[in-house]
């Protein structure tokens, strides 16, 4: 099954609650921590003229360089790798070609998979 595949099959709950051990823990960390540095690069490129396109292709970039995959890319259509919510947008805003302004709010939402764990910011 592909990574598209599973974003596509339904949902289903099973009602278990898994307990992870030292090795799940690490696998956490380690998500979390690409995550959170994905997110730091993230911020340095945000400033006025920046679209937040191109938020979403150094994310990408990003994820690909270190061995990780986008959570958000094609979950159930979704076309981009992160989530930009820019002033109005209360969350989970696709990425555009509109530039930035002086005094946007902006909202930035990644979610990396590393080796089966995933990092949210």
């Amino acid at each position: 099954m592909t990574y598209v595949d599973a974003a596509q099959a339904p949902l289903k709950n099973t009602g278990e609650i898994k307990l992870h051990g030292p090795e799940g823990f690490a696998g956490m960390r380690r998500a979390g921590r690409l995550a959170a540095q994905a997110l730091d690069l993230m911020a340095a490129h945000v400033r006025p003229g920046v679209t937040t396109a191109h938020l979403d292709d150094v994310a990408f970039e990003f994820a690909m360089d270190n061995g990780a995959y986008p959570a958000p890319l094609y979950y159930r259509g979704f076309p981009k790798s992160i989530c930009t919510s820019l002033n109005h947008v209360v969350c989970h805003g696709i990425p555009v070609d509109k530039p930035m302004k002086e005094g946007d709010i902006v909202n930035i939402d990644i979610t990396l998979v590393v080796d089966g764990w995933h990092g949210d910011s």
